[in-house]
């Protein structure tokens, strides 16, 4: 195994040749980081999770107990992937079909999280600081700020970056109750303002 500074690895887990893992990240029991994984700074990765081929967790992801992330996956910096929630990355598996070569890539943006039991459908893009409640199918792409619920997955309503439920006034301006920072819906998309 490489020598990775600054980085916990469980005895337990198996990080494979090829991985690039960044400072003050952390492994614990039972996970498999497989070849090719790209894995940030301060990364938390619970245990017994999978991480595939070529996966991209960027800076601050966490990532909770039996949660599995397969190739094609790419998450930006301050995810949050909550317990046993899964990725997919083949729209029409078949166990007697090779389908490698039909991976599709799904891209999380930013700040997003994804509740306990989760499933993402491959082939989207969560947006910047979404929230996907527990136990959603996500099947279409999710809007930045919005949060989805129920399967399939449907908007129900607008969060801040802060993770607080934002109300909007006749005008369509919220405030974010912690930080007082200021969102604007316009068009059925959510801004915040500088």
């Amino acid at each position: 195994m490489a020598d990775y500074q600054n980085v916990f690895i469980h005895n337990s887990s198996v990080v494979d040749q090829g991985c690039e893992i960044g400072e003050g990240t952390k492994i614990w029991h039972f996970s498999h980081i497989m070849p090719n994984s790209k894995i940030g700074r301060n990364v938390n990765i619970g245990q017994n999770v999978v991480v595939s081929p070529e996966v991209v967790l960027g800076n601050n992801v966490r990532v909770q107990n039996n949660v599995s992330i397969y190739t094609g996956v790419i998450c930006e910096d301050d995810v949050f992937l909550g317990p046993s929630m899964v990725f997919t990355n083949v729209i029409n598996p078949r166990s007697a079909i090779a389908r490698k070569d039909q991976y599709r890539k799904t891209f999380v943006e930013k700040g997003a999280t994804i509740g306990a039991n989760a499933t993402i459908v491959c082939g989207i893009t969560l947006g910047r600081y979404c929230f996907v409640g527990a136990g959603a199918v996500v099947t279409k792409n999710v809007k930045p700020y919005s949060l989805v619920v129920g399967n399939p997955a449907r908007p129900a309503g607008w969060y801040s970056e802060f993770g607080h439920r934002l109300h909007f006034d006749e005008l369509g301006m919220a405030t974010c109750p912690e930080s007082q920072q200021k969102y604007q819906l316009e068009k059925n998309e959510v801004s915040k303002i500088k």
